[in-house]
């Protein structure tokens, strides 16, 4: 009987997390998650355009110290499905756009630590970085693309950092990071802006099924009158015809009694 094999381990495991919480603040977990999802929305369309954040990003093989977790992130030309972490080698290309959400805790190597290993050695096309409350950055948004190997910073157009990497423009909204389609001349959705349109497309729905309803209650009312008017009618025009034959019966008895003429 043939030995079944199991499949060896890899010889480097690569961790898919740290045990570190998500974002420092409410604010900056809010943002995070509603970028990612912002962004999902947007490429909904395009199944060779990943993204993703707060991820595991492994960008040497067989080295799992060298690793970064961009807080959202997205790539071109790379499928999109379920992965515990990104390895640069295996997927052919490292993240093109980048946003961290800085904080106390994060600044320095957000303007520092990372914009170098975005720079130099993942070669990110675009890095963004947002400061929710506008306490570390000035000003709280601020976007870097990269040109023959250096970052230059993006300049705003009408208050908004274009990207060419994803099609839109970001925002500061106060303590929101906003993303614009300048087709449309409108923000792309929040999750909870999204929920609370389609919430406010299904209650008018359903006032519009009510008074569709109402309108079919009250032409039916006007069905049973017309045929309860029909039914009346109906019996009046009987009872007419009777009294007619029973005048021509009166009428033709008299004709009767009548003398005969010589």
């Amino acid at each position: 009987m043939a030995t079944v094999r199991k499949p060896a381990k890899p010889a480097v495991e690569y961790p898919s997390g740290d045990g570190k919480p998500l974002a420092e603040t409410p604010v900056h977990r809010d943002n995070l998650l509603f970028t990612i999802e912002m962004l999902r929305t947007w490429f909904a369309d395009e199944p060779d355009v990943y993204v993703s954040g707060n991820m595991f990003v492994y960008y040497v093989e067989g080295n799992p110290r060298k690793h970064v977790a961009p807080d959202v992130f997205a790539v071109r030309g790379v499928a999109r499905r379920d992965r515990d972490y990104y390895l640069v080698w295996q997927e052919g290309k490292a993240p093109q756009f980048i946003v961290e959400m800085t904080s106390r805790s994060t600044r320095r190597e957000d303007m520092v630590g990372k914009f170098r290993l975005y720079q130099d050695v993942l070669k990110v096309s675009e890095y963004f970085l947002f400061d929710p409350r506008a306490e570390y950055l000035d000003p709280p948004l601020q976007g870097y693309r990269l040109h023959r190997g250096r970052y230059g910073s993006i300049r705003p157009v009408k208050g908004r950092l274009p990207s060419k990497v994803i099609g839109l423009h970001l925002e500061a909204n106060g303590p929101e990071l906003r993303l614009y389609d300048l087709a449309t001349g409108q923000w792309i959705l929040t999750p909870r802006e999204a929920f609370e349109q389609a919430a406010a497309g299904l209650r008018q729905t359903q006032e519009v099924l009510r008074q569709t309803e109402a309108g079919l209650r009250q032409t039916e009312a006007g069905l049973r009158q017309t045929e309860a008017g029909l039914r009346r009618e109906a019996v009046a025009r009987q009872q007419a015809e009777a009294e007619v034959e029973r005048l021509r019966g009166e009428l033709e008895a008299m004709r009767r009694q009548l003398p005969r003429q010589p």
